[in-house]
């Protein structure tokens, strides 16, 4: 399977306006001491940047690209129980689909228990190029779930969407503000008028990762206002003319100065970090950011060229970026990622890490949010039992309803029904009683 993007620009690295004009903006800022808008009358928002570009057997022919890089061979397992994946880590459930709807329920499940509030959709536009109507339509089989369990929905546009070729590869390309301005258009009618999407100020919130292809002055001002209903845009980093503000991104250029070996320190990360906030004081809004690690799998497989490392250091950079962006002045809070295992910056279960991440949200949310939320690293272990049952569904006689409670019950954080119903139907599945094996490096059943 080819590659189903363009090649991208290093758009982690140095935007337009050049990063010095951060500085230059941190400056001002405290002259001007200007004050951030903030959410009034409810804690800050959580977002997670979440990926639908996963493909896996049994509900898509063969893995695609996002597990494989032309490069790895996902049913290749090693002594470990490793499979040869497209990245340093390894789902917990092992390599999905992101159209599967029992791992759809999974993730949105896990989201809600650890403490997210949004979650931000990669998207690409609905264009039948690369793969992109295929994220589309998962993401489509994804919001019911973020229904279910509450959360929000918000989308991250990728402008480079607009450097692959045209549909047609005979017919002339159509100027690329028209192009955005469809798929735009499109996200107008299909998300943004959705209850679960995200608002601010009324507006429904529209990320834009970049931009990376329209890049000239006036040209965002000018899609906005031919969108319905009119977004709120924050671009990356520092806000395009025409949005309301910025957010945050790992700043990986950082690692590639003279001296730095390629690796991002915690000082250089923490000095980006102030200079965002500090600069941030002068726009109407911004979205700070967290984030575990880089572990970039790209140029191991050719990819692309090397973008740097920023460690684990033991949970402590998550901690870190974390708590500040958490306690900071800025609107929301948006944590990269959920599932970018190509790069590594990966919150959801791994071999790995288990649960630890997210125990870290549930523990930062407690103290700095919300200091009666319930769930603990506990109750994340039901949804994984929920997620196998639902697995073997297939093959023993489990009534969906009953399962479909236990989430319910999940959701509304009644977790001593649902560890009852759990216990109850596990026995249908394994020869004992107890709770369903944790997830082997099998295949994934139907």
């Amino acid at each position: 399977m080819s590659n189903p993007a363009p090649r991208p620009s290093p758009n982690i690295c140095v935007p337009d306006p050049p990063r010095r004009s951060i500085g230059t903006l941190a400056r001002l800022a405290t002259l001007l001491s200007a004050a951030l808008l903030v959410p009034t009358g409810q804690a800050k928002p959580i977002l997670i940047y979440y990926h639908a570009w996963y493909a896996a057997p049994p509900t898509s022919p063969a893995f695609g690209w996002h597990w494989t890089l032309n490069r790895f061979d996902p049913n290749r397992i090693n002594a470990l129980g490793e499979r040869d994946l497209a990245s340093w880590y390894q789902p917990l459930i092992g390599p999905y689909d992101s159209g599967d709807p029992a791992v759809l329920e999974y993730h949105a499940l896990l989201m809600r228990l650890a403490g997210a509030d949004v979650v931000v959709v990669n998207w690409f536009g609905p264009e039948p190029v690369f793969d992109y109507a295929d994220i589309d339509a998962r993401l489509q089989k994804l919001i019911p779930f973020l229904q279910r369990a509450g959360l929000k929905l918000a989308l991250c546009y990728e402008d480079r969407a607009l450097q692959a070729g045209p549909v047609d590869p005979d017919a002339q390309p159509p100027p690329l503000h028209d192009r955005a301005l469809r798929a735009l258009q499109y996200a107008g009618n299909q998300y943004f008028t959705q209850d679960c999407y995200l608002r601010w100020q009324g507006k429904p919130v529209l990320l834009n990762f970049g931009p990376q292809t329209l890049r000239h002055p006036g040209d965002w001002e000018k899609l906005l206002q031919q969108i319905h209903p009119t977004p709120a845009l924050f671009t990356i980093n520092v806000p395009a003319p025409g949005a309301v503000g910025a957010f945050a991104w790992p700043p990986m250029w950082l690692s590639q100065a003279p001296g730095t070996g390629g690796v991002l320190s915690a000082a250089a990360l923490h000095r980006y970090l102030t200079d965002f906030e500090n600069s941030a004081r002068t726009w109407p809004a911004a979205i700070s950011c967290a984030f575990p690690r880089f572990h970039d799998i790209h140029p191991k497989a050719g990819v692309r060229e090397y973008w740097g490392y920023l460690g684990d250091r033991g949970g402590a950079t998550l901690r870190e970026t974390l708590e500040r962006a958490l306690t900071n002045k800025t609107s929301m809070t948006l944590i990269a990622t959920w599932n970018n295992f190509k790069e590594g910056t990966v919150l959801e279960p791994t071999r790995e890490f288990g649960f630890r991440d997210l125990g870290l949200l549930q523990q930062l949310r407690r103290q700095h949010l919300q200091p009666g939320f319930p769930p603990t690293t506990n109750e994340l272990a039901l949804v994984l039992q929920l997620y196998q049952l639902r697995r073997a569904a297939k093959t023993h006689t489990i009534p969906a309803a009953a399962l479909d409670s236990v989430a319910a019950a999940l959701t509304a954080f009644r977790f001593d029904e649902a560890r009852q119903q759990l216990r109850q139907l596990s026995h249908r599945t394994a020869d004992r009683p107890g709770p369903p094996k944790a997830p082997s490096p099998a295949p994934i059943q139907p």
